[in-house]
Parts: C-alpha cells; structure tokens; sequence
C-alpha cells in the first residue's frame, strides 16, 4: 500500500491559521498529478509547531479531500510514546490509511528503546506504521538489525530511510521481509535507493513538482532505466534548491511562487533569505515549474 511516490505535504498558513482551502487545493493537484498517496503533518507539514488541535485538523482535511482516492499516510510521531499513541489512534478514527512516525528525537533512545516504542504503538493501535529513521533530525539512527526487528512486529509495515547511508539502506532493504517497503525520505536518493530494491519516495520535491516524481518512478517500474536516470538527471537541481535551506522554507517559498500556497512559515523557521530565493526560481524557471 505505502509505495510509489507519497508528497509529504506542506501545512499552508494564512495569518498564523491552517489555510484549509489552499490545503485542499495542494490534495486536489497531487491527486491530478498521478501521485500514489498523500503524508500530512510530517516534517514538511512543520507538525513541530503544530498545536494537537492543529494537527488533527490538518489530518482530517486530507482524508476528507482525499475522499478514498488515494491513501493517506498521517504524520503521527512524537518522542512521547502515550502522546504518538494518542496521535495515531486520532489519524485511524479520522479514516486515514496509516501513519508514518518519527524514531523518538531529542531523548535518544537505544536500539532496545526505539523497538520498545514502536512496538507499543502497533499493539495499542493496531495501525498500519511506517517508522521514520532520520538521524539528522532525531540523533540517533536505527540500524539495519533494529528494521530488521521492527519488520517481524505485526502492524509495522515499512520505513521511510532518510540516513543518507545507501549501503545502509540496501541493507535493510536485504535483511527486511519483501512485504516490508523501504522507501527514501530523500530525493535526491530515490532512483539509488530504487535501484537496491526500495519501493519508492516519500517525497517533499513532489509538492512541487509532482508529475515530474511520478515520472521518475514509474519509468525505473517499467524497465525504462534511462528515461528514468534522464529525470533523476533533470530534477537534481530541484533537488538541491528545495534544501538549500532548512526543509520546509525553501519547499514553502517554491509553492508561493507557483500561486498553490502563501509562503508563511512558523517560527522558529523563517523565510527563504533573498539569494536563495533567487537561485530557487531560476531553477523552477528553467525546468518549466513556473
């Protein structure tokens, strides 16, 4: 279910409120685009400095606009194991299709800890979970032997891999049953990470550009490995334009550019300094996304 390219969702601001009719429109384009789901309230939803209200909400708006049509994966992660608990069993009654969560940040848990939490959450939610290895965001990184472990408790179906360590994650991808999906957090990293054997992206380029993941994707699906490396080409510099800064100011500041959004962003992050704004729209102008 979770596989292809999932858009990890920005969370639209107008005057410090959730501007729902702008989300709703961002869930109408990613849909026309062909994407294969939906991931609200991640880190590109800057669900940080989401209140718990804000963050139900935000949830509840996907699947209402997403109306079946695609699945969508709930951002639901916390250091807190009872407060993740309580955000997952929020996204299942909302009627989202799984829930993608964090390995625990700031408090640093072992091995044994980050198993022992995740494994709380599967029992007490009975949900399909996609755990969430990002090292640079959460200070510690789960090794392959922790997946690997993950993978055989029920209800823990996948992982989005944003380690940067492709021989780590191709060793996931080895040691984890077939039925367990590997996906990249980086997209700069997703026709490598294809190519050892991962399912597909959990994409913030794709608020952006979509159609153009899409592509990617399917191309490497259908044998096309050089239409597929000609794009992965095409879109580095995307790539590296929507992380110049900090993600979600740089992915925020394309989507104003484009019309779909306002770039308000939340404190603490702040707007897209002006030379990068400049080296940003140069890049979507000369791939055609504006």
């Amino acid at each position: 279910m979770f596989e292809g390219v999932f858009t990890a969702l920005v969370t639209p601001f107008r005057d410090d409120v959730i501007d729902e009719e702008a989300l709703r429109g961002l869930v109408e384009r990613q849909i026309a685009a062909g994407v294969d789901g939906l991931a609200p309230c991640g880190s590109t939803g800057e669900s940080a400095t989401l209140s718990h209200a804000e963050h139900r909400r935000v949830v509840e708006i996907v699947v209402s606009a997403s109306r079946g049509r695609l699945p969508v994966l709930a951002g639901t992660g916390s250091n807190a194991t009872r407060e993740a608990i309580e955000l997952t069993r929020h996204a299942k009654e909302a009627g989202a299709d799984g829930a993608l969560l964090i390995s625990p940040y700031y408090n640093k848990p072992t091995q044994e800890g980050i198993v022992a939490h995740y494994a709380a959450i599967a029992r007490a939610t009975a949900f399909p979970l996609v755990v969430y290895n990002i090292p640079g965001r959460t200070a510690s990184n789960m090794l392959p032997s922790t997946l690997a472990r993950l993978a055989d408790i029920e209800h823990i179906v996948g992982v989005k891999e944003a380690s940067g360590d492709l021989a780590q994650i191709a060793t996931v991808v080895a040691l984890c049953p077939d039925d367990f999906s590997v996906v990249s957090g980086d997209d700069a990293l997703t026709l490598p990470l294809l190519a050892v054997g991962g399912r597909g992206v959990i994409s913030t380029s794709a608020n952006v550009a979509p159609a153009e993941m899409v592509d990617l994707v399917r191309a490497f699906r259908a044998g096309e490995l050089d239409r597929a490396r000609r794009i992965h080409q095409r879109l580095l510099p995307l790539f590296d334009a929507l992380f110049c800064e900090t993600n979600p100011i740089p992915v925020k500041a394309a989507l104003g550019m484009q019309g779909l959004v306002g770039d308000e962003i939340r404190l603490p992050m702040t707007r897209l300094t002006d030379a990068n704004r400049e080296r940003l729209q140069v890049t979507l102008k000369e791939l055609g996304l504006l």
